[in-house]
């Protein structure tokens, strides 16, 4: 093993290799304190040359793996396990063109989302894709579990807005697959391998994004409903009127609410009454229809009222009211870190379903587990709700922090009975690598042990992870 430190060494710098226990200990433990291991140093490559390189190192003293980018991921899918090489790819963060014509960028892995996002601005254009981590989630990691946040309901998630990736293999190898085209019929589309793959199959060094057209206008509101029906009722209504300049709709339950109230500084309640349910609305478009925009959702949300969907909105004035609208909804995982641990679920049904998710769900975790907190919050435009509970107080929260496997089972299996899946967005990790085998037909798991085993036959990628 002094061997291969020496060999990675000599390949990235003295000052890219880590091996110290305090240099090496932030790298091994993910961001919501759940996993804890153990690596035998971290890499910090600086090219894609670099990490072909440490990657043949490792192969050839047949040492494993764990690709890393920010280290914001919820399922502990970027931690090792105990005596992988961490492959951080923090200095890998150059932003290698925009081609505004085309609508693309290609960013290297370790670009954050944020800076992704201001390249695309100022180029006059938009990335879109847009969650609460961004300042420090790297692109790399919004592939490997296939990201998606709150703008999925209009662009889609991670998958859907790459164009290309350039990939180091298992062996070392490099594919680059940076191609910028639309329409690219010459057999498999091999990036999608590698995207929600968690890096278990390669490792991402580069992407080719989609960019649209900057919105100029937004107008956003902050509604409270009578119910989740009434929520899903209310995008259809949305939709109707607004189309695709329905931006983001979002779901946000009294006690998520209620601890960012507790939790986040400056925080305030937008509305007068204590609605149990309240959604995050946004439309955008182009600088034109700035007043149409605003029009169109005041008016919807005015019929909505008449006819008992909505019980009472606050529209955004301006920008800051805007952000102040959206830090309610972003802040809602800070505050439940803050308030300590929860059984937390990633889950997706359709849109259809998701008021007899929740009416059945809640129902069934009550009787099961009297006085459980359920804070429920999420992208309910797409389907997806994080979905989760504790206690109130420490001492009862510990003991029901260890009924996990209880209150999954009751959740996970209506998941599934309704079509949905027991991870949207967050990935498997090791958090769920094995609770998968539950719901995933044997079919599905031996088509991903081939795929597995073609790329990576000697289990060097990411082990533990996924599979």
């Amino acid at each position: 093993m002094n061997a291969l430190i020496t060999e990675l060494t000599g390949l990235l710098g003295e000052r890219h290799v880590l091996t110290a226990t305090d240099d090496v200990a932030p790298y091994c433990t993910d961001w919501r304190g759940r996993y804890t291991g153990s690596a035998r140093c971290v890499a910090l490559p600086g090219s894609t040359e670099e990490v072909a390189a440490a990657v043949r190192a490792c192969a050839a003293a047949s040492v494993a793996i764990v690709p890393q980018g920010g280290n914001t991921g919820l399922c502990g899918g970027a931690t090792p396990v105990g005596g992988e090489v961490v492959i951080n790819l923090r200095r890998m963060n150059r932003i290698r063109a925009v081609d505004a014509d085309n609508n693309s960028i290609t960013v290297e892995a370790g670009c954050t989302l944020q800076a992704v996002q201001e390249a695309a601005t100022a180029a006059e254009r938009l990335f879109p894709l847009s969650l609460a981590a961004e300042g420090s989630a790297t692109i790399g990691g919004n592939l490997s579990t296939n990201a998606g946040g709150v703008q999925v309901l209009r662009y889609g998630n991670a998958r859907e807005l790459t164009l290309g990736l350039e990939v180091v293999l298992a062996d070392g190898r490099i594919w680059d697959g940076l191609r910028a085209l639309r329409k690219d019929n010459t057999g498999y589309d091999l990036k999608h391998l590698f995207i929600g793959a968690e890096g278990t199959l390669g490792l991402i060094t580069a992407a080719t994004l989609k960019l649209f057209p900057r919105p100029r206008a937004h107008a956003v509101a902050w509604v409270a409903v009578p119910h989740p029906a009434a929520a899903v009722r209310l995008l259809g209504r949305l939709r109707d009127a607004a189309g695709d300049n329905v931006t983001a709709f979002e779901i946000v339950g009294r006690p998520a609410l209620d601890l960012v109230l507790k939790h986040i500084p400056d925080a305030r309640d937008p509305l007068a009454g204590k609605s149990e349910w309240q959604v995050l609305v946004e439309l955008s478009g182009a600088h034109d229809i700035v007043d149409d925009l605003s029009a169109t959702l005041e008016q919807a949300l005015n019929h909505a009222m008449e006819d008992g969907v909505v019980l009472d909105a606050a529209l955004a004035a301006s920008e800051a009211q805007a952000l102040a609208l959206w830090a309610l909804r972003e802040n809602v995982s800070e505050a439940q870190k803050i308030e300590g641990l929860s059984i937390k679920h990633d889950i997706a049904v359709p849109v259809s379903r998701i008021a007899e998710f929740i009416a059945r769900a809640d129902a069934a975790l009550l009787a099961a587990f009297p006085n459980v907190r359920i804070v429920c919050f999420g992208h309910i435009g797409d389907g997806n709700l994080h979905y989760n509970q504790s206690r109130p107080d420490a001492q009862s929260n510990s003991a029901f922090i260890a009924q996990t496997a209880a209150v999954n089972r009751i959740v996970h299996d209506l998941v599934h009975e309704l079509g949905g899946s027991i991870s949207a967005e967050h990935g498997l990790g090791q958090l769920k690598r094995e609770e998968v085998l539950r719901y995933k037909s044997e079919i599905e798991m031996d088509m991903m042990r081939a795929v597995k085993h073609a790329l990576d036959p000697r289990g060097l990628m990411n082990p533990g992870k996924l599979l």
